[in-house]
C-alpha cells in the first residue's frame, strides 16, 4: 500500500513538474514578465520617442526570452554605451538623466533599499551616509549623450572625466559602490560604471540577491518576504530568514536563473498549498500557511475579460501626453500584457491599479480594492460593452446549437476554468430555458455578468 501511494505521488509530482515547465515555455510568459520588467525600469512614451521607447521594450523581451541571467541583464543595462534605438537598455540613462536620479533608480530597482534620504543627511532608518550617497552617485557623474543620426536617436557613451559636488562639502566623494571598501580612482578613465556592475552582481551582493528573490517571491505570493519589496533594511526583517537566505542561495548556485529560480517557488508545498483557511491561520497574510487569494493585476484581469468574450481591447494612446509622431491606437489585436507603454487611455487599467511607470516604486501599483473597480464592473462600459458586442463569444455559443446545459458548461469553463455544480447547472439552465427567444441572448449575458463579476473569477485563488 505504501508503494503505491509512493508511486501514485511521483507520478503527481511528474505531471505537475511538465505543466510547470510547459507554463515556463509559453510566449505568455514572455509577454508577463516583459510587462513586469518594464514596469521596474520606466519604459514609457511620455518620457521617451517612440522608436526609443520600443527599442528599450525589445530589449527587456529579447532578455525574456532568452532567459538572460538576471546579472547579465543587469550588467548589460548598466554598461549600456551607443545608440539607444540599437542598444535600447541605454534608455535607462535618458529617463535617469543626472546622477542621483541614477544613483537612486539603481538602489531601489536592484538593491531594493532606498538611499533617497541620504541625499540631505544620514540615513535616519538605515547605515547609508551622506558621503556614501554622493560616492555612489558620482559613479554616473561621466555619463554623456549626444544627438544620434536619427531624428529620435541619443548616443551614449562614457566622458574621462567630470565629477558630482556634494552639497554640504563643496567637493566631490571619490565614487565608490555603496558597500565596498575602495573607491575608485579620480584620475581613472575607465568607464565608472564597470566597476558599479562588478560590484553590483557579484555573487557576494548579498542585497542584489536578496532584491530580485524577494520580487519574484512577491510576485507569487502577492507580498515579499520582506514587505514593502523594495523595502530591503536591517531594521525591517523578513518573515522567513531562514528561507530567504536558503532562496538567494539557490539563486546564485543557479547562475541567476529565474526561471530556474521560479520552477522551484511553484514546485513547493508552499505555493500549492489551498486557499481554503482553518480557524488558526485565517489571519496569516506572510507565513504560508495557506494561498492568500488575490485579485488579478489590471492588465491580466482586462485581457482575461477580453478572451472570456472573444472581445478584443483597442488600446488608445493618450494623447495629452503622447510625443509628437505616436499613432492614435495600437494595432487591433494586442493584448494589455504585451503594450510597451504604460500611456494608454484606459479607465479600467487606471481603476485597478496600472503603474504609471513614473517613479521605480513597487507603490506605483496597487491591488487594493476602491469603489471605482466595484462600480466599474457592476455598471462599467468595459465588460458591457464586451458582453453586448456583436459576433463574439455569446453569439457564438447561442448560434453553436448546443444544449442549454452544454452552454451553462461552457460558460463556466471560459469563466472559472470549472465545471459547474449540479446545483450551479440546474439553476442557470432553467435561467437560459424559460427565456423567451428573443431574451435568450440578453439572459446569457447576465449570466457570464454573474461569473465575471464574482470573486472566483476576479482573484487568484
Amino acid at each position: 500500500m505504501d508503494e503505491a501511494k509512493v508511486f501514485l505521488a511521483d507520478k503527481a509530482a511528474d505531471k505537475r513538474d511538465r505543466l510547470i515547465d510547459a507554463l515556463l515555455k509559453r510566449p505568455e510568459f514572455v509577454d508577463y514578465w516583459a510587462h513586469r520588467w518594464s514596469d521596474l525600469f520606466l519604459v514609457n512614451g511620455d518620457k521617451l520617442m517612440p522608436q526609443a521607447m520600443w527599442s528599450y521594450y525589445n530589449w527587456i523581451r529579447r532578455h525574456v526570452a532568452a532567459n538572460t541571467p538576471w546579472d547579465a541583464m543587469v550588467r548589460d543595462l548598466l554598461t549600456a554605451t551607443g545608440s539607444t534605438l540599437e542598444h535600447g537598455g541605454g534608455n535607462f540613462f535618458i529617463l535617469n538623466d543626472e546622477p542621483t536620479k541614477c544613483a537612486e533608480t539603481v538602489s531601489v530597482a536592484f538593491l531594493g533599499t532606498s538611499i533617497g534620504c541620504a541625499k540631505c543627511h544620514n540615513h535616519p532608518m538605515e547605515k547609508w551616509t551622506y558621503d556614501q550617497y554622493y560616492a555612489f552617485a558620482n559613479l554616473f557623474a561621466r555619463v554623456r549623450t549626444k544627438n544620434g543620426t536619427q531624428a529620435d536617436e541619443r548616443v551614449l557613451f562614457s566622458d574621462t572625466q567630470g565629477d558630482l559636488v556634494a552639497p554640504l562639502t563643496g567637493k566631490p566623494q571619490p565614487p565608490r559602490p555603496l558597500d565596498a571598501l575602495q573607491p575608485v580612482s579620480m584620475t581613472s578613465t575607465e568607464d565608472r560604471r564597470i566597476t558599479l556592475a562588478n560590484w553590483l552582481t557579484s555573487a557576494d551582493n548579498k542585497l542584489f540577491q536578496r532584491a530580485i528573490v524577494n520580487r519574484v517571491w512577491a510576485n507569487f505570493f502577492g507580498s515579499g518576504l520582506v514587505e514593502a519589496v523594495d523595502d530591503l533594511r536591517v531594521t525591517n526583517p523578513a518573515s522567513n530568514e531562514p528561507l530567504f537566505a536558503a532562496a538567494c542561495e539557490h539563486l546564485v548556485r543557479q547562475k541567476f536563473d529565474l526561471k530556474a529560480l521560479m520552477r522551484t517557488i511553484l514546485q513547493s508545498e508552499t505555493y500549492q498549498r489551498s486557499s481554503i483557511t482553518l480557524p488558526e491561520n485565517i489571519t496569516d497574510l506572510r507565513h504560508g500557511s495557506h494561498y492568500v487569494p488575490r485579485r488579478l493585476k489590471a492588465e491580466v484581469l482586462l485581457d482575461t475579460v477580453s478572451q472570456v468574450t472573444a472581445a478584443p481591447t483597442t488600446f488608445k494612446i493618450d494623447r495629452r501626453n503622447a510625443n509628437k509622431g505616436t499613432a492614435d491606437a495600437y494595432p487591433m489585436g494586442f493584448r494589455a500584457l504585451q503594450l510597451p507603454d504604460s500611456n494608454i487611455a484606459s479607465y479600467f487599467l487606471k481603476s485597478f491599479g496600472r503603474a504609471d511607470r513614473v517613479a521605480t516604486c513597487e507603490c506605483e501599483r496597487t491591488n487594493e480594492p476602491s469603489m471605482a473597480q466595484a462600480l466599474h464592473i457592476a455598471n462599467g462600459e468595459t465588460l458591457n460593452q464586451k458582453l453586448a458586442q456583436k459576433d463574439n463569444r455569446l453569439d457564438a455559443l447561442l448560434t453553436s446549437k448546443q444544449s442549454d446545459a452544454k452552454i451553462i458548461e461552457e460558460a463556466y469553463l471560459l469563466t472559472l476554468t470549472r465545471a459547474p455544480t449540479d446545483r450551479e447547472l440546474e439553476k442557470a439552465t432553467t435561467v437560459l430555458a424559460s427565456a423567451k427567444p428573443e431574451d435568450r441572448r440578453i439572459t446569457l449575458e447576465d449570466l457570464f455578468w454573474s461569473l465575471m463579476s464574482s470573486k472566483e473569477f476576479l482573484f487568484n485563488h
